[in-house]
């Protein structure tokens, strides 16, 4: 069994016992969150829609975040313009505990 589920404007395919890292949520360390779902496959049966309401799969929070440093770097040509900036995404690891559907 595997569901689609939605989080912070993107989805993911995900089974029970899968580690993901997702967009930053406003969650502590060990506590338990909710995720929504879109679509269930169930033996074979994929299931969409009304009948999927009150699905949804539920995640254990292992730890918040950053990920690796971007560097950005702008100038322009003849002008002795230079900008030099940096980027870590923060994100949050979660573990999926069950799906309920």
């Amino acid at each position: 069994m595997y569901a689609i589920i939605v989080t912070g404007g993107k989805q993911y395919k995900v089974e029970t016992n899968d580690v993901l890292k997702v967009e930053l949520l406003k969650a502590e360390e060990g506590s338990k969150i909710k995720l929504d779902v879109i679509m269930l496959n169930k033996d074979g049966n994929i299931v969409t829609g009304n009948p999927i309401a009150k699905a949804y799969a539920e995640a254990e929070v292992i730890c918040n975040g950053k990920g690796p440093k971007i560097n950005i770097f702008k100038y322009k040509a003849k002008k002795n313009v230079r900008k030099r900036q940096g980027h870590r995404q923060p994100f949050t690891k979660i573990k999926i505990t069950k799906i309920v559907g």
